[in-house]
């Protein structure tokens, strides 16, 4: 009698176990597919109408794709957040926050391998170095025929014969190092280079541009 009682409930403890294994396995095809897990739950009951099945399938015939990959999309985010994953939101804005980093990176380095000179047109960077040596705008009338005559503003110029070089026309122009690694190619350092010159030797450009004028050279 007891090896009865025993036998009666390991038999519907495996055809329990074999119902909610065919529902899971029913609820996990359907959720692939994109259907509604609403759906995919009431599909797994068994004993459902063979006709109400035959409805249900034929309905399901007729929902459109962008319905579908919405659905699809829709249990995607429940699986992911069942995980604990982000969703496409989530990692788009990983993406974003990465470039701001990758950015702000450039930017420090930048800041740190060269001159913090502003850049553009030369003679528009000498207008704007000239309060920083205590000049005003007034001495850039003097600045412009001075460095036109020595090197027509151009950051590449070089003097054949003395081997004067950059728009101030360093001589040598490795001087121009002191104002900055990128010497040969920044109009920046090379104008930073020829005012401290300047200020040094005739106090102002109208100064340098009038020894110029007198002795052809500054």
């Amino acid at each position: 009698m007891l090896l009865n009682r025993i036998s009666l409930r390991v038999a519907a403890a495996v055809g329990s176990a074999v119902m909610v294994a065919g529902a899971t396995f029913a609820v996990s095809a359907f959720a692939d597919s994109g259907m509604d897990p609403q759906e995919t739950s009431a599909a797994a009951v068994p004993g459902e109408d063979p006709a109400a099945e035959e409805d249900f399938f034929a309905s399901s015939e007729q929902i459109s794709e962008e319905d579908l990959k919405k659905q699809r999309e829709e249990v995607q985010e429940l699986i992911d957040k069942a995980n604990g994953k982000s969703v496409t939101n989530g990692s788009a804005s990983a993406k974003e926050e990465k470039e701001e980093e990758e950015e702000e990176e450039e930017t420090e380095e930048s800041g740190d391998s060269g001159s913090s000179a502003p850049t553009g047109d030369p003679k528009g960077i000498a207008k704007s170095m000239l309060g920083d040596y205590g000049w005003g705008s007034d001495q850039f009338s003097c600045l412009e025929p001075l460095w036109e005559k020595e090197s027509n503003w151009n950051p590449s110029a070089q003097n054949p014969s003395s081997g004067a070089y950059g728009i101030p026309q360093a001589l040598p122009g490795s001087k121009m190092a002191s104002a900055g690694s990128d010497w040969q190619s920044n109009p920046a350092t090379q104008i930073k280079w020829g005012l401290g010159y300047i200020q040094d030797r005739y106090g102002s450009p109208c100064g340098a541009w009038e020894h110029s004028q007198a002795n052809n050279w500054y």
